[in-house]
């Protein structure tokens, strides 16, 4: 019985329409970011910003196209039904463009799988890029990086009925999903390598083996892992003991300095206005976790690769994946 809600859960967190068609009593609801209850952007009137070719672009064409997930619930998430992205990442990016003088409404989103996103930023298919990407120097050599804006941790995701697994000390012989090449992945891989490691595309994909008992934990940022236990309150649950810290930033064109550093003193303006505080309150907040104090933005310099916080520097050698 057990077993077959959980399938049934699984189900409701990949498709926002299945939880109806499950039916079953007790079943949580989809939840999700309310759009009357999201904030406005005032959108900088006059901005110029000469000196990058990624915004002239976009002006030309009247609007940014940003790279994100689509399956990461408060976070990055896109509805099947409507194509509607929302989530604290997405708040982040209309915001910015808001800023940067380019309606909200116009941005179009493009979801790119983590794997991907160097590439995406390197070939000019998009942007900017936002959705959990952690800041680290191999990936500083690859894109340029503005903020953070957030400062995650590595956790793991754990059915409520499992009393083993505390911590990652406890994962010797435990079947660990996480996306293959991540940045969790590989800290799991390298530091815990008595686990046995399970990789998908996708930490939906991984969610849904949770909870359908194919493996004992997911593994990724808490941030990611409180939004798939909020969906699931009573079948899963966040041990809450991170053991990394994974800096979020806003992945640019290399080289593209003059945007970078707009795009900071855009998340340094929207933290200082309180717009920062109302996109966390409208999307991850309703998770029940607080609002936290958002972390110093780190202004590297324009030749600079590494990431110059003392706490930044734990992102891991992956370049190519991941949180």
């Amino acid at each position: 019985m057990i077993r077959t809600r959980s399938v049934c859960l699984a189900l409701a967190l990949l498709v926002a329409s299945a939880a109806a068609a499950c039916g079953k009593v007790g079943s949580p609801p989809t939840k999700g970011p309310a759009t009357d209850r999201l904030p406005h952007y005032q959108v900088a009137q006059g901005f110029r910003l000469p000196g990058s070719p990624t915004w002239e672009r976009a002006r030309k064409r009247g609007y940014f196209v940003v790279g994100a997930k689509e399956d990461q619930p408060y976070l990055g998430e896109k509805d099947p039904a409507t194509g509607v992205y929302s989530g604290f990442d997405i708040e982040i990016a209309r915001m910015m463009s808001a800023s940067l003088g380019l309606s909200p409404k116009t941005i179009r989103f493009l979801t790119i799988a983590s794997a991907n996103r160097e590439t995406a930023l390197q070939n000019g298919q998009i942007d900017y890029y936002a959705g959990t990407y952690t800041i680290n120097a191999l990936r500083k050599k690859l894109v340029g990086f503005a903020g953070p804006y957030f400062m995650a941790g590595q956790d793991l995701l754990v059915r409520q009925d499992e009393h083993g697994i505390d911590g990652p000390r406890d994962l010797d012989g435990k079947r660990v999903c996480s996306v293959a090449g991540s940045t969790p992945y590989q800290r799991i891989k390298k530091e815990y390598p008595k686990a046995v490691l399970v990789a998908y595309d996708t930490y939906s994909v991984c969610v849904d083996n949770l909870l359908t008992y194919q493996v004992d934990a997911v593994t990724t940022d808490d941030a990611i892992l409180i939004g798939f236990a909020a969906k699931a309150p009573k079948e899963l649950r966040v041990v809450g003991r991170p053991f990394s810290k994974e800096p979020y930033g806003i992945g640019v064109p290399r080289g593209d300095n003059a945007l970078r550093f707009a795009l900071d003193d855009a998340l340094e303006a929207r933290i200082k206005d309180g717009d920062w505080k109302k996109a966390f309150e409208a999307t991850l907040g309703l998770s029940g976790v607080p609002a936290p104090t958002p972390p110093a933005i780190d202004r590297y310099p324009a030749k600079g690769d590494g990431f110059t916080n003392s706490e930044g520097s734990s992102g891991g050698n992956s370049a190519g994946g991941g949180s």
